[in-house]
């Protein structure tokens, strides 16, 4: 896996290694009243230990071609993760799902991101679809993929099991032929 970048180079996507775990995990452990509210995981990543952890099973899936995960850097500086979560190479599809530290939200970074990732899979992994899904009410990640040209496929009724309540997604679509690269 290479490197991605923006064409001002100001957002990159860097394959994820076990150097990146000690700057996520403080993004995690300083916000996570506000990741808590959309992010299963939260609650059992209570050390830079668990995102070491993270990272070796991320890298043996992209080993086996199964996920792809990046850090996201803004003007050098880790502020998130994006990843191709399930590749599909038989039907050639992947879902994408990302955070994004919420001092960093509202500059653009995760749409460029998505953006970039996108790009990479239509292009390098050849696929023919990609698949986002969004809590409905989380309004800011739903935007995302609507901005990027998706179309909403529908809703998915108690999709997540998020501590104490089900959530339910809005789940989003694109095709390779319908990439334009918004």
């Amino acid at each position: 896996m290479k490197t991605l970048a923006s064409q001002n180079g100001e957002i990159q996507l860097a394959p994820i290694t076990e150097k990146d775990a000690k700057p996520l995990f403080s993004i995690v452990d300083s916000n996570r009243g506000i990741f808590r509210k959309w992010l299963p995981w939260v609650d059992e990543t209570k050390s830079v230990e668990d995102i070491e952890k993270f990272v070796r099973s991320t890298i043996k899936q992209a080993k086996e071609g199964i996920g792809l995960v990046f850090a996201i850097r803004y003007q050098g500086v880790v502020v998130g993760v994006i990843s191709f979560n399930h590749v599909h190479k038989n039907d050639r599809k992947a879902t994408i799902g990302y955070w994004l530290n919420p001092a960093c939200q509202g500059k653009g970074i995760m749409t460029e991101a998505c953006r970039l990732l996108i790009s990479y899979g239509f292009d390098a992994l050849h696929l023919n679809r990609v698949e986002i899904g969004c809590a409905v009410e989380n309004t800011k990640s739903c935007a995302i993929p609507e901005r990027l040209g998706f179309t909403k496929e529908g809703v998915i009724r108690d999709s997540e099991w998020l501590y104490d309540h089900f959530v339910d997604h809005n789940f989003y679509g694109l095709l390779k032929r319908d990439w334009q690269n918004v």
